[in-house]
């Protein structure tokens, strides 16, 4: 085979790759994420200010988050998701270990939870990595065959994924380990896990809930924060008062909202935590009820991308890493609106993209960089694998 034909056949399968990238899905994470960093600094500003310091701090730290949040997307579209098998267990190893080193003296303790390794001005969070290494790692157990799941590969995978939930649990965060588990769920959905099994695993999660509360490993302030949503107004000086805040400053944004930097719930840091947990009532008091439905059809958008990668792989791993990155973001984004509304528990997790972390945000845009790899590897045109493209050569 000639030089030129070489090149040709590598220039087409470039070519169809380029061609099945999904432009919308990287501009609509885009939009959303610089939203978040106009959010983050409303709602942070007013408060940096009153207190003499630099009022960018926030704006300047999520702008750097999201520019290597998106390289790390643009770096993992280029790596082959079918060829990355040692290196999902690689992710998986270093997570565990960097949720072990966490709990250690060296792990940084606040608010009652030890989550983070302080370097310098910034803060690592091990457990917003442990979502995306359940997800890459169980999904390559989990690609074999297309029949159901063993029983014993079963049981094999419900250890591969309990422990980093066990080990963050144990910080406590419990709203990371309510998202591991409903990624894993979904991705053993999509590997056709008997019913039988997954009705005995709902029975084991009822179960060990009971015994995480029994045992007192959550503080009382988590379960009463956890609880708060079904009597909101039984305490509104203290368990109750993020989510009667919240609520306020949602209300109050009307259907138009007050306007950019015109809210009076934003500016005068009404709402604790807004830049991160609480982020999205900065949209609904400053844009309203219109603001805020965009904002849900941007991630309803996003979600349906992924949603269409999953619907068209070819193979059993790109369905079961789809079906976990749409796990991921659906129900981030479900949790964290509806808990500021007052009809989900405050969990503590993060609004994809928009609130304010720099291990979230390069969580969340190595998921979509995943399904954009998927996704553009799956015309019928690139080849599957390297025997296929070593054919294509010789053709």
């Amino acid at each position: 085979m000639t030089t030129f034909s070489m090149f040709a056949t590598r220039k087409r399968v470039a070519k169809e790759s380029l061609l099945h990238f999904d432009y919308s899905l990287v501009i609509a994470t885009l939009a959303l994420a610089l939203v978040g960093v106009v959010m983050v600094y409303s709602a942070t500003k007013g408060k940096l200010q009153s207190g003499g310091l630099n009022p960018k701090y926030y704006l300047e730290r999520q702008a750097i988050w999201v520019v290597l949040g998106f390289i790390a997307m643009i770096v993992t579209v280029l790596i082959d998701y079918r060829h990355i098998r040692r290196l999902a267990y690689v992710v998986y190893g270093g997570v565990c270990l960097g949720l072990l080193a966490v709990l250690s003296p060296i792990g940084h303790s606040a608010l009652g939870a030890q989550r983070w390794f302080q370097l310098g001005p910034l803060q690592l969070q091990p457990s917003e990595f442990a979502t995306l290494a359940v997800l890459l790692s169980a999904a390559f157990f989990l690609r074999d065959g297309e029949g159901p799941i063993p029983i014993g590969r079963l049981i094999g995978v419900l250890a591969l994924a309990g422990l980093p939930m066990a080990l963050v649990i144990k910080q406590p965060d419990i709203g990371t380990a309510i998202i591991i588990g409903v990624v894993f769920l979904c991705q053993l959905v999509v590997a056709r896990v008997r019913l039988v099994h997954l009705v005995v695993l709902a029975m084991l999660a009822v179960f060990g809930i009971y015994v995480v509360i029994h045992l007192h490993i959550l503080q009382k302030y988590q379960l009463n924060r956890l609880t708060s949503f079904v009597n909101p107004h039984a305490n509104n000086a203290t368990t109750g008062y993020n989510l009667a805040q919240s609520k306020i400053a949602i209300g109050s944004g009307g259907l138009y909202g007050k306007g950019l930097f015109h809210g009076t719930q934003t500016n005068l840091s009404y709402v604790p935590e807004q830049q991160t947990d609480f982020i999205f009532t900065a949209v609904g008091e400053q844009f309203g009820f219109i603001g805020g439905s965009l904002v849900i059809l941007g991630f309803g958008f996003i979600c349906w991308r992924v949603w269409h990668v999953m619907s068209i792989a070819r193979d059993r791993l790109g369905r079961l890493l789809a079906a976990g990155v749409l796990g991921l973001l659906s129900f981030s984004i479900f949790q964290n609106v509806a808990m500021t509304m007052g009809i989900m528990p405050i969990t503590g997790i993060p609004l994809p993209f928009m609130s304010y972390g720099g291990s979230a945000a390069l969580s969340f845009f190595t998921a979509v960089g995943v399904a954009l790899g998927i996704g553009m590897r799956n015309s019928r045109y690139v080849p599957d694998d390297k025997r296929q493209f070593a054919a294509q050569m010789n053709e």
